[in-house]
């Protein structure tokens, strides 16, 4: 037996490696890129897809599997009557103290005799996208009665309270038609004042590490994957919740439709909530930008999809969108085409639609409003004569809308009503409690067949278990009876480097270092020591980066928000991860070796990188010699560390990776 240190490798080769720097550092995805469309062979192979699109769209919100549905406490009040419609006050809880707040409008009059079903009338969503106030919305108020009337004069609206306010226009047609419509505030905006703004950015003083100590975009809210997004999506979720606790609502006529911001929100419900029976995103879905707010991306939502596959999730049910000249502009030609194909070969080509009002500047105006009507005229078999069109209404303002009591309206706020940095840190310890409690009864019972999906998801297992690694000779020389060599490994991702040691006499064992503190193997088994993503060099890291992409924006700008990389690209421990899967395959799948035994041996927070590899490939490594000694996925305090797995704690941690792995 001969004794093969590691050493060789690292003195011998140290000087080879740092003067060939790695060229996998390349610039971020961002949400400014081209996000196509990836189309399925055929239609029975989109089940499967779709199933992967919802559980990434799901996790990625932070609600998978979703939160435990506390009691809605709802409270409908102050209706006022209208001509063909009734709109009531309502706020129920998604979580406790937490406070959704809206307008319901329904039918009323000569109304309440369309859109029956057996006695049961359709229920439509309307989250309200970036319009400043949402449902309270005035545009006499932000640009004057010029601007309304610039709208009817240019086609884009007939009526000057539907000008005023499109939002609630939607609402009054929808009550026109029979069907029960919900317009819910967005975070901070109208009545969802216990947020003080719509989205924030990093707080030092909201970064505590425990549970009620911090609020959203700190690294312990990142690693738990609770952001404002997840939170709007909850909301949504919990809206179609309170809408079927209402009497006479057709559970199969459920459906969704906001523009902007409120476009993506319809996207995201549609695709995790299977409730939903139809979809009508107005000029969000595209090839190109896909959003740009904090209440638009969030970690892990727009790796290996784009807001294309995201709308798609809901086909074969009924899809309708609309574009305009924004970012939508060439739909027509960019997304649109696919849509198609992929409804036709669901053998439902009438279930997709897209009308491309480019003409118009970014909107929910009375054109693209009469094609939703006609979307759901036809899909809910409401049966009313084409084209539906809007009729005059009196404008509805804060006084007949707004929530609570200094608003116009008579209701007080409820008892422990919190708002600000005190509200943030509670919802978010709730959320981490519920989360920690679903845990910790999967680990109990046994039972790995969530936290596979989350893992799985997070490190991408699917798109690399089946790598095809091979290697490619740099450098080769030998000391005594031992071969040295360097090269590059070529499997799932750019070539990267790695450094060999192989004895004369091997017996069929690779033992695959990743850390320097290995003192060595005994025996004449070959050591492998691959160049992990960004282990010697700086460049290879989280990126920092902004929204817009500008450097110069204030330390605590919403801007900074670690979704706008985590939400594109894979993070470091993830590429490291994919690095040890290709070094792993190109063992096995070396044409000269006849490798019986794999070894990996790790320590620190590369044993977690062992851990994953093992979860992926499973028994192609035979034996892992870890020790992640006090490494702790919970200890990370930046959202930028190399260590840094948005929500690896929400998943188990390092515990549960070891579970996992089967070790």
């Amino acid at each position: 037996m001969m004794k093969v240190y590691l050493h060789i490798c690292l003195t011998g080769l140290a000087g080879i490696l740092s003067l060939r720097a790695d060229t996998r550092f390349t610039d971020p995805v961002t949400l400014h890129d081209y996000h196509p469309f990836r189309a399925v062979a055929s239609g029975d192979d989109w089940e499967a897809r779709k199933k992967e699109i919802r559980l990434r769209t799901q996790l990625a919100c932070g609600l998978y599997p979703f939160p435990e549905k506390t009691p809605l406490n709802a409270k409908r009040f102050g209706a006022v009557q209208g001509d063909g419609f009734t709109v009531e006050r309502v706020y129920l809880e998604s979580f406790p103290g937490h406070y959704v707040t809206g307008s319901l409008f329904t039918p009323s009059g000569e109304s309440e005799n369309l859109g029956l079903i057996n006695g049961k009338r359709p229920a439509i969503l309307c989250p309200h996208g970036h319009w400043k106030n949402g449902r309270l919305y005035d545009a006499e108020n932000a640009g004057g009665h010029r601007s309304v009337k610039y709208q009817i004069a240019n086609g884009g609206e007939r009526f000057e309270a539907a000008a005023r306010n499109p939002i609630v226009a939607r609402c009054v047609q929808l009550a026109r038609m029979g069907c029960v419509a919900f317009a819910y505030d967005m975070l901070g905006e109208a009545d969802s004042i216990q947020f003080l703004e719509h989205r924030r950015g990093p707080r030092d003083h909201m970064n505590g590490t425990e549970p009620g100590e911090f609020g959203f975009v700190s690294p312990a809210a990142t690693l738990r994957l609770q952001t404002n997004f997840g939170l709007q999506s909850w909301n949504s979720v919990r809206a179609l919740d309170f809408l079927l606790t209402l009497d006479g609502i057709d559970e199969n006529r459920l459906g969704v439709t906001g523009a902007s911001g409120g476009g993506t929100q319809t996207m995201i419900s549609a695709a995790i909530d299977d409730r939903i029976d139809a979809a009508f995103p107005c000029v969000m879905p595209s090839t190109a930008m896909q959003g740009g707010c904090t209440c638009e991306n969030t970690h892990y939502l727009r790796i290996g999809q784009g807001n294309m596959d995201i709308a798609a999730a809901l086909a074969p049910k009924p899809l309708g969108m609309t574009a305009a000249d924004d970012w939508t502009i060439e739909l027509e030609t960019k997304g649109h085409p696919d849509l198609i194909d992929l409804f036709k070969k669901l053998n439902a080509p009438k279930n997709y639609e897209a009308h491309f009002d480019i003409h118009f500047k970014h909107n929910y105006n009375h054109v693209s409003r009469t094609h939703l009507y006609s979307f759901v005229n036809r899909h809910f078999q409401i049966g009313l004569e084409e084209p539906v069109l809007e009729r005059d209404f009196q404008h509805l303002g804060r006084k007949e809308l707004a929530i609570w009591a200094e608003g116009g309206a008579a209701e007080p706020k409820p008892d422990g009503y919190e708002t600000g940095d005190q509200h943030e840190k509670a919802l978010n310890r709730l959320w981490a409690e519920d989360s920690a409690k679903q845990l910790a009864e999967a680990l109990e019972k046994g039972d790995q067949t969530w936290l596979r999906e989350a893992w799985n998801i997070i490190l991408r297992g699917d798109d690399v278990r089946g790598t095809e690694a091979s290697f490619e000779l740099s450098e080769k020389s030998t000391e005594g009876e031992v071969v040295t060599m360097t090269g590059t490994i070529s499997g799932n991702s750019s070539p990267f480097r790695a450094a060999f040691s192989h004895p004369s006499d091997w017996n069929g064992e690779v033992h695959i270092i990743l850390s320097d503190t290995q003192a060595g193997t005994e025996g004449n088994a070959s050591i492998v020591t691959p160049y992990l993503y960004g282990l010697q060099d700086e460049k290879a890291r989280n990126t920092p980066m902004t929204y817009s992409g500008k450097k110069d924006v204030p330390a605590d700008s919403w801007q900074r928000s670690p979704v706008y990389f985590y939400g594109y690209n894979d993070s470091v421990f993830v590429r490291r991860v994919h690095d040890l899967v290709s070094t792993v395959a190109m063992v096995r799948q070396h044409p000269k070796w006849e490798t019986k035994k794999v070894v990996i041996k790790a320590d620190g927070s590369l044993a977690a990188v062992a851990y994953a590899a093992r979860f992926i490939l499973g028994d192609r490594i035979d034996e892992l010699e870890v020790d992640a000694g006090e490494f702790s996925f919970s200890s990370i305090n930046d959202n930028w560390s190399d260590e840094m797995v948005p929500g690896a704690v929400k998943y188990g941690g390092i515990k549960a990776l070891q579970i996992l792995a089967g070790d």
